[in-house]
This record gives C-alpha cells, structure tokens and sequence, in this order.
C-alpha cells in the first residue's frame, strides 16, 4: 500500500496554491498543459490505485462550479476541492499535490478521490449547495489558529471512530458544526457518530494540514466499511470542529 512520509520542509504558501490553481486548470481543460510535472520522478495516484495520469479524470474536460485549495508549507503540500455538478458526467474531486526538495515549481505527486455516479452518498449539486455556503476565510489572529499537532490529532481521531469506542469523545465537537458525507448533512455534526466495531483500522493515511484555515485533509483507505478510496476534511475553528467533509468512491 502506498503511503507518504511527512518531511521537513520550507514551501511557500504561494508556490503551492499556485502548483493547485494549476490543477484546476487542467481539470477544467482537460489537458496536462497547465501543470508542471516532474520529469524524473512524477507519481499520479486515483482513488488510491497508481494510474497513468493519461487515462484518469483529467484525460477530459469537467465544467467546475466550486473549487478551494489548502496549502500545507510543512509538508510542501496543498488540498483541493473541485465539485462539477453541472457537466455531462458530475465529479467531486478531493485531491493532495505534493513536491519535493521544497520546489513548488514542479509537481512529484498528484493524488485524488475521484466520486462520479454510484459513489456513496453522491449527488454533486446537492453536495455544492451545501459546500458553497460555508465560511473559509483565514483564520487572521494567529493565537486562534489550532495547531497543527491538534489538526492532526482530530483528524486521527475522527478516522478512528469506527475502531475506538472512545475516540468520538476526544474530539472537540461544535455545537453549530455541520457534516457534509458526500449528499448528507448532518447537523450538528458530532450526533450519530460510530463508536468503534470494526477490527480494520482505516489505513493509508496522508495528510495537508493548514492552519492559516484550522483545516486537515486525510485521504486513506477506508478500510473499516471495506477498503474504500476516501477522502475526510476537517475545519477547526476557535478551537471546535466547524466542518466535516468526506469523499468516498
């Protein structure tokens, strides 16, 4: 199972979230043009199998009505979200770019949950209007920002649910949170929460965590409902859980 090693690094906020614009370049078009692969060692991953990226879901063009990046300057790193809701073939895409040696100015890796008709839960329009309301503004004050040790905790601890009986309550729930599991929303967001049962630890697990936004992306392999490519976005905001999203194929 392929995994990813969570290393040192000096990345610009602007490098990446210019590394992720051009992502969603090539999303909307289609085509490679935008992106500036690595020629040496590039590595393009689709709901958790390597893929030539030729042949995956930027081999043609997606009509894009929501997209927001995340930029992670620790791990040189940067989450996107695109939703298509209104093309031919509807997609939500939760997708992590990665580089190395600090060069944002090419790609190493591109990695995404790809959810198209028949994923769990999938509606995209649903999942846009939902999406599209929310607040993802910086978070200006910098004593408010969690850290990035905390980040990584609830994002641990959510994915955790479904093999810990305790896990649920060791995350710190707001009490206006709302969890969008592709089409669903729950509000608030910590009712109705596993509280283990299962014996498969959900595995595979590689992370883009911002603070400037309070948020942590963990795409892995669910593998406590059956080795599912999935992605899970958590916002924290003053120190609460505000959002969850999850993408699952």
């Amino acid at each position: 199972m392929f995994s990813i090693t969570t290393v040192s690094a000096d990345c610009t906020r602007e490098g990446l979230l210019a590394a992720a614009s051009s992502y969603v370049s090539a999303v909307s078009s289609g085509t490679l043009t935008s992106l500036k692969l690595s020629p040496d060692n590039f590595t393009y991953q689709e709901n958790n199998r390597a893929t030539d990226v030729h042949k995956g879901v930027l081999s043609s063009p997606l009509k894009i009505d929501l997209n927001r990046s995340t930029a992670d300057t620790v791990a040189c790193a940067s989450y996107t979200m695109i939703i298509s809701s209104s093309g031919s073939k509807p997609y939500v895409l939760a997708t992590q770019i990665r580089h190395l040696n600090s060069d944002t100015s090419t790609i190493s890796m591109i990695d995404t949950i790809a959810a198209t008709t028949g994923s769990l839960f999938f509606n995209a329009a649903q999942t846009l209007s939902y999406i599209q309301k929310e607040d993802w503004s910086t978070i200006t004050d910098n004593s408010s920002r969690p850290s990035r040790d905390l980040l990584k905790k609830v994002g641990d601890a959510y994915l955790d649910m479904w093999t810990d009986a305790k896990a649920a309550d060791t995350i710190p729930w707001g009490t206006n949170c709302e969890r969008v599991e592709g089409s669903r929303l729950t509000k608030p967001c910590g009712g109705s929460l596993p509280h283990g049962g299962s014996a498969k630890n959900n595995g595979n697990r590689r992370y883009v965590i911002d603070e400037t936004v309070g948020s942590v992306d963990v795409l892995c392999s669910f593998d406590s409902l059956g080795n599912l490519p999935d992605s899970h976005e958590i916002r924290v905001v003053d120190g609460k859980v505000k959002y969850v999203h999850t993408v699952t194929v």
